[in-house]
């Protein structure tokens, strides 16, 4: 342990994009032996040694830049799935309308009855069952 300690001083190790060039690689993979495709075999090592010379390169700086420009990519889709997990993880108590003038998302608790909404960004009111 002491030794791969010692080997991995300096250098860049893990971060997300290594983490998706990885689990891509791995998909990859997967598909390719299902169907039988020894040509998408070897496609399927690209990622994978992209995923290790990012982790074993001593160009940290490179690296980072990298993740970042990654993580901006990324952050749209990743901030919907968010925001998507949380309507289902409160499906049960709460209901979700979008303002008719500003389409801002708005969070209502269930059982109330119909009720007049004021949206908080345009101080619009309209009407809405929960």
């Amino acid at each position: 342990m002491n030794l791969l300690r010692k080997f991995m001083v300096g250098r860049y190790g893990n971060d997300q994009l290594s983490m998706v060039l990885l689990i891509f690689s791995v998909i990859l993979t997967w598909i390719a032996k299902l169907a039988s495709l020894p040509l998408l075999v070897t496609i399927s090592y690209i990622p994978l040694g992209i995923c290790l010379f990012r982790m074993l390169s001593k160009d940290v700086a490179k690296r980072r830049m990298e993740n970042y420009k990654f993580s901006i990519l990324i952050s749209p889709a990743y901030s919907w799935f968010k925001k998507k997990q949380k309507r289902v993880k409160d499906f049960r108590t709460h209901r979700y309308f979008k303002c008719p003038t500003c389409n801002v998302d708005l969070r209502l608790p269930k059982g109330k009855g119909k009720i007049t909404i004021t949206c908080p960004k345009c101080n619009t009111d309209f009407s809405r069952r929960t």
